[in-house]
């Protein structure tokens, strides 16, 4: 009788579940665990793995795991990396040096693990089973293919936006939306909500139809938005509803003729002679001001946006150039150090002076391009409210860190280099972008082909 007890006692013990690096997943009775296979049948093998391990360029991060003997589940994850970096065992990148984003790719790869140990013990709990379907539901869920409890126009919206802090971007390497993007989205269902507290309707999938799409721009006109602002948001719009059909929502696909209407940006670039001015003012009563001018400079002398030239390190640079992945695009470029570069650079040691919030930075750069004296008058035309509106500004009130960008572009394009080349520098991806991009005037171009007769002997020519 005692020994009948002793085993009975024994099965009723609990069984603690943990994965492959000890982490718990659940408990279960031990008598469930040894009578039904409970390993087996409720638990997931996951692991990390690159496909193929010889290739040259980088390859996708994939999830797999095994559901018995013949069946297996090999989930493509937005992630990439170089096979170099990628140390098979540990299922994570190799802490290298020469991978500047290692740190966020591991990062992105841990939270997956930990959803995933998350979804397992909560299966544990109420004893389903994970299939190799329910897997890939789950996953499609994280990387927001998929979004959980939202059916109508409304939960989906708001669901969407929340999701944005977990859900991964393709085009940013695997890195979640940004917050940029994300605010986009949160400000265009605001005024979602505002038109149907002024029209008085509540909106489901099915209303938004050319008909709403012409009201919802007249709406936002009627508001003084500019175009590119409505831009914004109607893009914004379209976003939301190709992600609900392509969850089944709804199969309202008339969003796919909506026309997004912007105009073209009248920012400004800086001139070589103006970028000179700069350079040889005298800022050393403000340390501030000198600081963002020769921070600025090094914008404009590497072509590089504020994100990435405030974080050049030493590690970046070998052999005469600089080469950084994008923080935008997650795209690596090379780019030659320029003397003004240099001499910035050996000014600070290595260290440049990049502690600074984008802002505060333009708050900053306004100040040095008035003391240095870029008060010309500049013409600004912007349609608000369906109106064009035209305002004269001195040229200082319309530099931005982003100016550094267009200038780089801008005189390397007027000096005749290629732009094929110079998009291979900034990144552009296509010539009419970045035909879009650079700032140019009809005279300037005239006088390029002034330029490019002289250089070829065209003018010497008689007919």
């Amino acid at each position: 009788m005692d020994e009948e007890k002793r085993d009975k006692d024994k099965l009723n013990k609990i069984k603690i579940l943990r994965n492959k690096n000890g982490t718990v997943i659940g408990i279960v009775p031990l008598i469930t665990y040894l009578c039904f296979g409970f390993k087996s049948k409720y638990m997931a093998n996951v692991k990390f793995i690159i496909r193929d391990m010889g290739a040259d360029n980088e390859q996708t991060i994939y999830i797999t795991s095994r559901f018995g003997r013949n069946e297996k589940l090999m989930y493509a994850t937005p992630l990439k990396i170089e096979p170099l970096f990628w140390d098979e065992k540990k299922e994570r990148v190799k802490n290298s040096k020469y991978c500047i984003n290692k740190d966020e790719i591991n990062a992105a790869i841990t939270t997956i693990d930990a959803k995933v140990n998350s979804f397992i013990a909560e299966s544990t709990a109420k004893s389903e089973p994970i299939t190799k379907e329910s897997l890939r539901s789950f996953l499609d869920t994280c990387f927001g293919k998929k979004v959980a409890a939202a059916h109508d126009f409304h939960s989906f919206f708001a669901e969407f936006i929340r999701l944005c802090d977990t859900r991964v971007s393709p085009r940013r390497g695997g890195q979640t939306i940004d917050y940029k993007t994300k605010r986009e989205y949160a400000r265009t269902y605001y005024y979602i909500q505002e038109y149907e507290k002024k029209r008085k309707v509540r909106l489901e999938f099915r209303s938004i139809t050319q008909t709403f799409f012409n009201d919802f721009v007249a709406f936002l006109q009627e508001l003084g938005l500019s175009t590119n602002t409505i831009w914004h948001k109607t893009v914004s719009l379209k976003a939301v509803m190709k992600a609900a059909n392509e969850q089944e929502l709804t199969n309202n696909t008339k969003y796919q003729l909506f026309k997004n209407v912007s105009e073209e940006s009248q920012a400004i670039a800086l001139s070589e002679k103006e970028l000179d001015t700069i350079a040889r003012f005298d800022f050393s009563s403000s340390a501030r001001l000198e600081r963002t001018r020769d921070l600025f400079l090094v914008g404009c002398w590497t072509g590089l946006r504020f994100s990435d030239f405030t974080r050049i390190r030493e590690e970046n640079i070998k052999d005469g150039m600089i080469t950084i992945q994008q923080q935008k695009t997650n795209e690596f470029v090379t780019i030659p150090l320029h003397p003004v570069f240099l001499r910035i650079w050996e000014k600070y040691n290595g260290n440049l002076p990049g502690n600074i919030s984008n802002q505060k930075f333009n708050d900053n750069l306004k100040d040095v391009c008035r003391e240095a004296g870029l008060t010309e008058h500049v013409i600004k035309s912007i349609t608000k409210g369906g109106q064009k509106q035209t305002t004269i500004y001195e040229k200082w009130q319309l530099v931005s860190s982003h100016t550094a960008r267009r200038s780089f572009a801008t005189n390397l394009y007027k000096s005749g280099f290629p732009s094929i080349s110079i998009m291979q520098i900034t990144g552009h991806k296509t010539e009419s972008s970045f035909l879009k991009y650079i700032k140019v005037t009809k005279e300037e171009h005239a006088k390029m082909l002034m330029m490019h007769w002289q250089k070829n002997g065209n003018l010497l020519k008689v007919v």
